[in-house]
């Protein structure tokens, strides 16, 4: 617990450092919440049933979806931009692993009502600085960034019925989780041709930017090839934001970002350790239109989560945990029977001045005392003896 609010703690800090107000939502949501736009995935990892009213409900998987029915029930009164975080308790049904619970906190940052690349650049500068508060640095981990959109004008170019879309993001995010040929597999029971695939895993895999800028670029004039230009400009401006903020050396380009969740719809960015042992850190990335799937008007929304079990993890492994054993200021202790009566009232006055007490309810051996006082770290021992207490 004691790493919980520790841990905690940070993600407050740099959250209200930005200037961002601490929210929360109901920990039992209805299923249709997660189910109406996030993908097939997430509705197989639901912590789901049917209650007592004959409603379909689930325990929260992620944060986003209850943000969104937060802005829409607050309407025209939301002034905007909003900028708010939340520290929540979140359930997913899947196999655990290192760094991945079923149960599980995760922080999340979002921005609402700012179209321009400034919010992106806004929470990834936060998810470094808490990096840098913890003790990481640039060679212990970074951020790979890229564009929902870019994969949207791969796959047009190369001719993929674009219903395909969401399936194809399913499919490509699970780029060094499973072997390439299984995506491969996977895309061409989609309906998509087997070269096709080919290419489109190998690019998404392996490809630079200029490779993208050569596949998309590089194609006739048309519709695909000027939103092709617009998404390529979007990821250089994106990177030259985090240039000017001085974050280069914590960001770089990665085509096979596309992030699982359908609501997506531009900038994505998860963060990773260097040694590559670990699942994601956290992610994120622009949800301009998950709004109106809920029957509300769209507004441009950026933000991330971060979970609290992979951090850990890291932070185990690069020895940078801090030392968080119990800290008391004073014990107070009656050897009287007598005077155990009053130990309450000093400690009240102890308390009183901001000092941090803990009162021994009942008689003890100073053996068992002493002992106590190791184990909590207390920095004074206060005695309350008859002798002492008669003398004033």
């Amino acid at each position: 617990m004691r790493l919980r609010t520790w841990l905690f703690d940070k993600f407050r800090q740099i959250s209200t450092c930005y200037g961002f107000e601490e929210v929360d939502f109901p920990v039992l949501e209805s299923e249709a919440l997660y189910t109406r736009k996030a993908g097939e995935e997430i509705g197989e990892q639901l912590y789901n049933f049917e209650d007592k009213g004959g409603r379909r409900v689930s325990l929260r998987p992620e944060l986003t979806p209850s943000l969104s029915r937060l802005v829409l029930q607050k309407g025209k009164s939301l002034v905007l931009p909003t900028k708010w975080f939340a520290i929540g308790q979140c359930w997913r049904y899947e196999r655990t692993t290192r760094g991945r619970r079923r149960e599980h906190y995760q922080w999340n940052m979002d921005i609402v009502g700012v179209s321009s690349m400034e919010a992106e650049a806004e929470v990834i500068s936060a998810i470094i600085d808490f990096f840098t508060q913890v003790g990481l640095t640039a060679e212990d981990v970074y951020i790979k960034i890229s564009n929902r959109k870019l994969l949207q004008c791969l796959i047009d170019t190369f001719g993929v019925d674009s219903d395909l879309f969401p399936q194809v993001c399913v499919c490509v995010d699970k780029l060094g989780k499973i072997p390439n040929e299984a995506i491969c597999k996977e895309l061409v029971e989609l309906g998509m041709d087997q070269n096709v695939s080919e290419n489109v895993v190998k690019l998404v895999a392996e490809g630079t930017f200029e490779d993208y800028k050569e596949a998309l670029v590089s194609t006739e004039g048309g519709e695909t090839r000027e939103k092709s230009m617009e998404v390529l400009q979007e990821i250089e401006q994106l990177l030259e934001i985090l240039k000017v903020r001085g974050l280069e050396e914590w960001v770089e380009f990665d085509g096979s970002i596309v992030r699982g969740l359908a609501y997506y719809s531009g900038t994505v960015f998860e963060a990773f350790d260097r040694q590559g042992e670990l699942r994601a850190i956290c992610g994120g990335g622009r949800y301009d239109y998950l709004l109106s799937t809920f029957g509300g008007n769209d507004l441009p929304m950026v933000g991330f989560g971060f979970g609290d079990a992979v951090i850990v993890e890291l932070l185990k492994q690069t020895n940078l945990l801090p030392e968080l054993d119990q800290q008391i200021d004073d014990i107070v202790v009656a050897l009287d029977p007598n005077l155990q009566k009053y130990t309450g009232k000093l400690a009240s006055m102890l308390r009183g001045s901001g000092r941090k007490v803990d009162v021994v309810l009942e008689q003890k051996k100073m053996k068992w005392i002493f002992k106590h006082g190791d184990r909590t770290n207390a920095k004074r021992l206060i005695i309350l003896g008859s002798e002492e207490w008669e003398r004033g």
